[in-house]
C-alpha cells in the first residue's frame, strides 16, 4: 500500500485542498467553490453539467456548491425549471468576492510551491497538462 499512487495522490490532494481551504475560510469559501465562481467566470453564463465538465467535478459536488453560492448571491440562475437549474451566470457580487478573495488564493498557491517544492509544483503542472487538464473552457 505504501506504493499505491492512488493512495499518495490523494494523500497530496488533501494537503494542498487543506491549505487552501485554511487560506479562504476567513472569506467564507472554500477553495471548490472558488474553482466554481472563477470557471464561471471565464465559461460565462453556461449549464451547472458544463461546469462539472470544466472542473472534472460530479453532478452532485457541482448542485451542492452551486446552491450556497446561488444563496449568497455570488451566482444567479438564468433559466431552470422542475429537472433544476438550466444555466447560471457569474453576477457582479461574484466577480467581487473573487477579486476579494485573490490575496488569499495567491498566499495559498505560494505555500502550495513551498509545499510541494518547485520541482514537485511544476511536475504537477505538467502532468495535468499532458492529461488535458485544466481543459479548455
Amino acid at each position: 500500500m505504501g506504493d499505491c499512487l492512488a493512495v499518495r495522490v490523494r494523500l497530496i490532494g488533501r494537503a494542498v485542498t487543506a491549505l487552501y481551504d485554511g487560506a479562504l475560510d476567513r472569506h467564507g469559501l472554500t477553495i471548490a467553490q472558488v474553482n466554481l465562481l472563477a470557471a464561471l467566470g471565464k465559461v460565462g453564463p453556461c449549464s451547472p453539467a458544463r461546469l462539472g465538465e470544466v472542473l472534472q467535478l460530479e453532478r452532485s459536488t457541482v448542485s451542492r456548491n452551486l446552491s450556497l453560492l446561488l444563496k449568497h448571491g455570488w451566482i444567479e440562475a438564468r433559466s431552470s425549471d422542475a429537472k433544476g437549474l438550466r444555466e447560471v451566470a457569474l453576477t457582479d457580487a461574484g466577480r467581487a468576492r473573487i477579486e476579494s478573495v485573490m490575496p488569499a488564493w495567491r498566499r495559498a498557491q505560494r505555500e502550495a510551491v513551498e509545499l510541494l517544492g518547485e520541482t514537485g509544483a511544476e511536475a504537477l503542472r505538467e502532468i495535468a497538462t499532458s492529461m488535458g487538464y485544466p481543459p479548455n473552457a
